[in-house]
């Protein structure tokens, strides 16, 4: 498996990076970690004239918390993510999730940044995305830009990044004090994706009644979705697992599952329900 040619520029700043990127008139693509386009580069389901490796811009690594929100760098690794102390004190679901992609080299050198903004419906990340806010910072020929989550993911490898632009960090929503959170995956058994992966988060009033509820879910659909109706069950309620079972049996609704040849449409519906159950039962008995 060999590419076609191609030029290689390496960008020394995100201006710099946009600067190539509009000089190339839309045939360039970014290089961030490289786990999701070298592949396809290699078996040619993408050609292009330039690559711009943006992987020594600084400025686009790190995680800081801002106000109520946590800021990842689009270049920070999921390794990185999954062991830094602030995403472990302030939202230890990402730190989990990141965990789980893919194997110890993806970790090391796959980015949050590359793997968002790839969409790949059986990606982690966009699961915690979804629960949890996210909102994607990024600057192009016409400056900075911000997009909240629900604009971002328009279906399976297309998203709402203008041409030209980079991607520069994604914040996460981080949630009230005691929550208490899990990401619960179902890998497929040779590639590592998620069949389907639920992140779950789960706060109570000072009465025990439920009251923050999240629940993101990947791998199912052709992009990933808030399980709003579960949500909505849950609020104002005693966790119970008789209630948890009601409320997962309304996870998908309103969604169109995929289907392939490893699982249905019909069983990806039901996994919903049945990972979403887990999930929400994990944080109960961790009470």
């Amino acid at each position: 498996m060999i590419t076609s040619a191609f030029d290689y520029a390496k960008a020394e700043s995100v201006e710099d990076a946009v600067q190539l990127l509009v000089e190339s008139g839309g045939e360039a693509k970014l290089l961030a970690g490289g786990h999701s386009l070298l592949p396809l580069m290699k078996i040619r389901l993408t050609t292009l004239d330039k690559l711009i490796d943006i992987g020594q811009i600084n400025e686009l690594k790190g995680v800081r918390k801002e106000g109520d929100r946590l800021v990842v760098g689009a270049l920070t690794t999921h390794k990185e993510i999954s062991r830094d102390p602030v995403v472990k004190r302030e939202l230890p679901l990402l730190a989990e999730a990141a965990s789980q992609i893919g194997d110890i080299q993806v970790r090391n050198r796959g980015t949050i940044g590359g793997n968002l903004a790839h969409a790949d419906p059986a990606s982690d990340l966009p699961a915690v995305a979804m629960a949890f806010d996210a909102r994607f910072e990024m600057q192009g020929p016409n400056g900075k830009e911000s997009l909240g989550v629900d604009e971002f993911f328009f279906g399976p490898l297309i998203t709402a990044l203008p041409e030209n632009t980079v991607l520069t960090s994604i914040s996460f929503s981080i949630p009230p004090e005691g929550v208490k959170s899990t990401y619960l995956k179902y890998p497929h058994p040779a590639s590592g994706y998620a069949v389907i992966g639920v992140a779950a988060g789960i706060g109570k009033a000072s009465d025990g009644t439920v009251n923050f509820a999240r629940i993101g879910i990947t791998g199912v659909g052709d992009v990933a979705f808030r399980a709003e109706a579960t949500e909505q069950m849950l609020i104002s309620q005693r966790l119970t697992a008789e209630l948890i079972d009601e409320a997962a049996g309304k996870a998908d609704e309103g969604q169109e599952m995929g289907s392939d040849l490893f699982a249905s449409d019909h069983y990806r519906q039901n996994l919903c329900k049945v990972y979403t159950s887990r999930a929400l039962k994990k944080l109960l008995a961790d009470e």
